[in-house]
């Protein structure tokens, strides 16, 4: 009983199914004790495997795209008789993905985890099921320095993230979220985050500027340090500014490589950037030009790995210390023979080389997210 109290707060995966003892085990745990993996693809997985996780820093469960209905019960258990030994849990990393999940059991496993140490907490390839149940009355949940998040649906759409926020302790300092099913969240339910300084919207290709509107709500965010908005979708360096400016964040910080930038249009409202803003990224964009509107004064602005065709002018530029442009067609020695010969694939190999291998490290992220349900 101490035992299966002590994996409380790990998974609901406790109930101990008999199994030959000739079959590979599903979890592996390193010789320091220190990161322990469970894989459970088999037809007639043994959960009790997981025990030896009990003692680990670092634990990734994979349930193989399994219904975990069967564990619902476990929503039932009060886990303040067990605090004492989930509080001598050593449990500081967690990461759980390939499984259907009731929202019911999802949350009781965050209320265990309350009382745990846990600091960074990986939620990936999961499809949260069924309806929420009732708010905590009391403050709950771990208190995570970081919240990562890929690869989720949930059954109760725009409220997920409100309905999320419920169950953890306010002090979330580091919030990622990728390939988000919907990230136009329900604003006026969703809580501000008081000690976020990042927030990472990367590999979102659907969100586009006016999904970044959405969903960046006005005022949760006030000590915003860095947005990182890699790979998605957006399109003009304008759309980012008014949606900063809408929710009223301050990111010293902006990153928007990735993403197919083009021109703004010349009827495009003004807008104002905010003034915290002091390094901007904007590399591998397909620029073939500066964008025009960009803050006038930053410390650090990467152009790098663009179509620029010859060197900005200082007029083009913001006023900047620190300026990366490598990468560009212009610094090419090849450039030249490629104006007069287009067929030329004359390119920056380091360039082509990173670009390549973020569409491998996103199509890979999808089809592992597509079979973990096969």
């Amino acid at each position: 009983m101490v035992r299966a109290a002590c994996l409380l707060p790990l998974l609901p995966l406790l109930p101990l199914l008999h199994v030959s003892a000739t079959k590979p085990e599903p979890c592996e745990l390193d010789d320091d004790d220190f990161r322990c993996v469970c894989n459970f693809t088999d037809p007639h997985p043994d959960w009790s495997s997981a025990f030896q996780c009990v003692n680990a820093v670092e634990v990734e469960i994979r349930g193989g795209g399994r219904n975990l209905q069967q564990f619902i019960k476990i929503a039932d258990t009060d886990p303040k008789q067990y605090v004492n030994l989930i509080k001598g849990l050593r449990l500081r990393r967690l990461t759980v993905g390939a499984a259907q999940v009731p929202a019911g059991l999802l949350f009781a496993v965050l209320r265990g985890l309350g009382y745990s140490r846990l600091k960074e907490l990986t939620l990936e390839d999961l499809q949260i099921t069924g309806t929420t149940p009732p708010p905590p009355l009391e403050t709950t949940g771990p208190a995570l320095d970081t919240l990562s998040l890929r690869n989720l649906s949930w059954a109760i759409g725009s409220t997920w993230l409100a309905e999320l926020q419920q169950w953890l302790k306010p002090g979330i300092k580091e919030l990622n979220i990728a390939q988000a099913h919907s990230l136009a969240f329900s604003c006026a339910e969703v809580r501000a985050f008081p000690a976020l300084t990042t927030l990472d919207l990367s590999d979102n290709p659907g969100l586009g500027d006016g999904g970044l509107t959405a969903a960046l709500c006005p005022h949760k965010f006030p000590a915003l340090q860095e947005l990182a908005l890699r790979n998605a979708g957006i399109e003009t360096t304008n759309g980012v500014c008014m949606a900063l400016a809408a929710a009223g964040v301050q990111p010293h910080r902006l990153d928007l490589s990735h993403n197919p930038l083009r021109a703004t249009a010349r009827d495009a409202p003004g807008c104002v950037w905010p003034s915290a803003l002091n390094s901007l990224n904007l590399s591998f964009a397909g620029l073939e030009q500066v964008p025009k509107g960009l803050p006038a004064s930053l410390s650090v602005l990467d152009l790098s790995c663009n179509r620029l065709g010859r060197a900005p002018r200082p007029d083009e530029l913001p006023k900047v210390s620190s300026l990366t442009l490598d990468g560009n067609p212009f610094l090419d020695p090849g450039f030249s023979n490629h104006q007069e010969n287009p067929n030329d694939s004359s390119v920056v190999l380091a360039c082509a080389r990173s670009t390549l291998a973020v569409g491998i490290s996103g199509t890979l992220a999808l089809l592992q997210g597509a079979g973990a349900f096969a």
